[in-house]
């Protein structure tokens, strides 16, 4: 089989992108094992990833699925007490903010719908897994070798391999990028389900509530329809195994004990949904684009779920792949060393502000609250709506660097954004293991790529 692009990941990742290759009138293969409708968690979109899919024309689609309105986030600190809320908000030509809103997603049904829409404007959906990229005599991608739905290998030849195989990371398990660093966060864990009913935001139903007990220790509460709030837990590993409980005892538990908001929105902790567990959240993949591939969203980097930013990332930078694949294609950095050296540090600025805010959230939470309420209000909104590739560094951010004493510099090709868990020493930091998990996932989804 031979195609322009060929896409390793059907999720909103991989959908998306072949949705915005078409726009450029660029054929794609989506190559997804899973059959859709599936579970998965990363249920909140930012403003800026409610702004995407009205760009892809979907918001009526949207409005007609009914999922829930979402138009702000509301933080509880410990104890219930010292809330603050994020609203969501436009910008317009002359950079104003406009009211805006956006919605929370049940991804079993938003991700088969964008797999669905992505068909309709002209990808191909290959049922298989990918097994290995395929590799010219020098080095260069060709394509990816995928072990068919019925058996088979078929070799899938291509100009450009995108991997958007989310935290599964199927070219750096390959071996083809550089390396896979532990982020700050590496030794979380999230345990999580869905309950009927539960008290929802007051100023909106559909609103994100965020519960803080501890540093590295806090609960989300996601409504998915009229009934049924996604909640889980994120907690350090060492905890969890400390408690000795099932995932479900320590779950109920947790959501009872964790912070008194908390339970007072969940009176009635009625399961309708198994408990899950995923661990080792953060990590960083080096030189994540070379010749002839591309890793987009979750497939070279996360952080920390906390400000639900993850599935705005991964459907941000598949709209930014578009014209640059078009470039290229039309002869554009054809003997460069890395055709997407560009690229590359454009995603890895924008990543690293929200690195930048996560961590001052939690190194210095008080003067975090100050910046979004009094300080910085309107930058800080930003940076949550998922503004942060125009107009940065702001005031907000390099305040924020200097609270942290980090500099970011991006002029050499291979020492920007360099992992922060080595102190930007990178031979201090510690290389990711499936091995060191120190949890087991429930999530067969992410060891499913890769040599078995």
């Amino acid at each position: 089989m031979k195609t322009q692009v060929a896409i390793v990941g059907g999720g909103p990742a991989g959908s998306t992108c072949a949705m915005f290759l078409a726009r450029e009138g660029i054929t794609s293969v989506i190559i997804e094992q899973e059959t859709f409708p599936r579970y998965h968690i990363g249920e909140s979109m930012s403003g800026e990833c409610g702004a995407i899919l009205r760009r892809l024309g979907l918001e009526a689609d949207m409005t007609s699925r009914q999922h829930p309105i979402k138009r702000g986030l509301t933080v509880y600190g410990t104890g219930g007490k010292n809330a603050w809320y994020v609203p969501v908000k436009g910008r317009d030509a002359n950079w104003n903010h406009f009211e805006q809103y956006t919605w929370q997603v049940r991804r079993s049904d938003f991700d088969k719908m964008l797999l669905e829409e992505a068909g309709t404007r002209g990808a191909n959906h290959l049922r298989g897994r990918a097994t290995k990229p395929l590799l010219s005599d020098d080095g260069s991608v060709r394509g990816v070798q995928v072990r068919t739905a019925d058996g088979g290998l078929l070799e899938v030849e291509s100009e450009i391999l995108l991997d958007c195989s989310g935290q599964t990371t199927f070219l750096a398990n390959a071996g083809l990028t550089g390396p896979k660093y532990r982020g700050s966060y590496d030794k979380q864990i999230a345990v999580f389900s869905q309950v009927a009913g539960g008290i929802r935001s007051e100023a909106n139903s559909g609103d994100t509530l965020i519960f803080y007990k501890d540093k590295y220790h806090w609960a989300w509460f996601i409504p998915l329809d009229d009934e049924v709030v996604s909640v889980g837990v994120v907690i350090p590993a060492a905890y969890f195994i400390d408690k000795k409980e099932s995932k479900k005892d320590f779950l109920l538990r947790e959501l009872d004990e964790l912070n008194p908001e908390c339970k007072r929105r969940l009176p009635q902790l009625q399961l309708v949904e198994d408990v899950h567990v995923i661990p080792n959240y953060s990590y960083q993949v080096r030189r994540f684009c070379g010749k002839g591939f591309i890793c987009v969203g979750d497939a070279h980097r996360f952080i920390d779920p906390i400000f639900c930013v993850g599935l705005y990332v991964a459907m941000k930078e598949a709209e930014e792949v578009g014209p640059v694949i078009k470039a290229y294609l039309d002869g554009a950095h054809r003997d460069a060393a890395n055709p997407f050296a560009e690229h590359q540090r454009y995603v890895e600025k924008g990543i690293d502000i929200l690195e930048d805010m996560i961590d001052t959230f939690w190194e210095y939470p008080l003067a975090f609250a100050v910046f979004v309420h009094q300080r910085y209000t309107e930058q800080m909104i930003d940076v949550f709506a998922g503004r942060l590739y125009e107009r940065q560094p702001s005031p907000a951010l390099i305040a924020m660097r200097t609270l942290l004493q980090r500099e970011r510099s991006y002029d050499s090709d291979d020492e920007y954004s360099v992992p922060i868990g080595s102190r930007f020493h990178p031979e201090r930091a510690a290389i990711w293991e499936a091995e060191s998990l120190p949890v087991q996932a429930t999530e067969e989804w992410m060891p499913q790529y890769g040599p078995r």
